[in-house]
């Protein structure tokens, strides 16, 4: 990782500085191992699933409800919602960063290297919306269509703590096949948020939240990163994003997209480096533990939720339409293309991948809150969705994955086997020669 310049590096940074507040600094480093922040995101939705349905499920109910913020503002705002819409803004604000730098330095950048993952991505969205409504049309429940994207999103930080339970190391062509498809999933949910779930657009306020984000950006591609001038700006630009309609944590991404990649003053490391912790160890779960917490009703609640049309249109999109949709279009690609994955991949391997993808959970949860409500039935029965059908894709990825631990570990070896001990690896000298 790059080591930042110092006049990009922000006020802020003290926080994780050698010398300063070492137990901070190791906390910090164990919440930037993507797997760490998967495992806490399952902690906080077990804790939530399992106090909504113990007999203190009424004291859950009254803290997800509790209201705080300035109503003058309109930001008089539950707990539940400043988790989905204010947390969640740094969560997106990484996740904003990640993707430019994806477009611009990484895998995202070469249209031919990335366009496997892309379309895959595309299918694999289109797919799980296409069942989704197809349920909702066949059971006669048109009112249940406004969760249609609800199973369109990947939850990369839960697929790779499943890859991580399962001790699996996927061959480095699948691995960057996973990882490119989440981007670019993460940037379809981003799109279908901003356009298909804003209800009344104000466009006075819009039109303002363009001045501190334009600011924001000023700063940061300057080099100039102090907190105190960040932070507000990214708050202003938060509260009229939440004013216009768009869903506030859009000005997370947007905000994400200013940061500066490439050149001098490139601040995209140093932001993610300092922010990751934060949305791993703080954003995220506690937006699933106000999120996953839903009143099962027991055996027979829980077996009635699922003849729901919602409920099954989540399940069947997530565990059917996701793996449908990707491995189709890579199949289609690759058969009408010189498109591939790696040697030695077959088609399972994809289709074990098809299956991290069917995990949705975080974008899944807050698209259903966003469709249909908080603490509405059809928003309960999305969570029941979405954490069963997560839980029933994982289960399956790993299942099949294992299968192929005997390859995956072959494959390995070849990747970093060095014979002439040059320090080239032989499959990249193979390349070079």
């Amino acid at each position: 990782m790059p080591t930042p310049r110092s006049d990009t590096v922000s006020d802020s940074s003290w926080l994780f500085s050698r010398g300063s507040w070492p137990e901070a600094r190791r906390i910090a480093a164990i919440l930037r191992q993507e797997t760490v922040g998967g495992v806490l995101l399952l902690v906080a939705a077990a804790a939530a699933l399992i106090w909504a349905n113990s007999p203190w499920s009424g004291l859950y109910t009254e803290i997800s409800e509790f209201r705080v913020g300035p109503e003058s503002l309109h930001l008089n705002l539950s707990l539940a919602a400043w988790a989905a819409d204010g947390l969640l803004a740094i969560f997106f604000f990484v996740v904003g960063v990640e993707l430019k730098r994806e477009f611009v330095a990484g895998d995202l950048r070469d249209p031919a290297r990335a366009a496997l993952p892309i379309i895959a991505a595309v299918g694999g969205m289109i797919a799980p919306a296409a069942i989704f409504v197809a349920v909702q049309l066949g059971t006669k429940s048109p009112e249940g269509l406004a969760g249609w994207a609800v199973p369109t999103a990947t939850d990369i930080a839960f697929a790779l703590a499943v890859l991580a339970v399962i001790s699996t190391n996927l061959p480095s062509a699948l691995r960057t096949f996973l990882l490119t498809l989440a981007v670019v999933d993460d940037l379809l949910a981003i799109t279908v948020i901003a356009v298909f779930y804003t209800d009344e657009l104000v466009p006075g306020a819009l039109a303002l939240a363009v001045v501190p984000i334009a600011l924001f950006g000023l700063a940061v591609q300057r080099g100039f990163g102090k907190w105190w001038i960040l932070l507000p700006l990214g708050a202003v630009a938060w509260a009229l994003m939440h004013a216009s309609g768009v869903h506030a944590t859009v000005a997370g991404v947007v905000l994400g997209f200013t940061v500066p990649v490439l050149g001098k003053h490139s601040a995209a490391e140093h932001y993610e480096h300092l922010l990751r912790p934060l949305s791993a160890g703080v954003a995220v779960p506690v937006f699933a533990f106000f999120a996953a917490g839903v009143t099962v009703g027991g055996l027979s609640g829980f077996a009635d939720a699922l003849t729901h049309p919602v409920t099954l249109g989540v399940l069947a999109g997530l565990v059917i339409g996701k793996p449908v949709g990707i491995v189709a279009t890579t199949l289609l690609l690759a058969r009408f293309t010189r498109a591939e994955l790696g040697d030695g991949l077959a088609k399972r391997d994809v289709l074990g991948v098809s299956l991290l993808g069917g995990i949705g959970f975080t974008v899944s949860l807050l698209i259903g809150e966003l469709a249909f409500g908080y603490g509405t039935p059809a928003g309960a029965d999305v969570k029941i969705g979405v954490l069963l059908g997560s839980v029933i894709a994982g289960v399956l990825a790993a299942g099949l994955l294992l299968s192929r631990n005997r390859v995956y570990r072959r494959i390995a070896e070849s990747e970093t086997s060095d014979d002439d001990h040059d320090g080239v690896p032989d499959v990249y000298q193979a390349r070079r020669d």
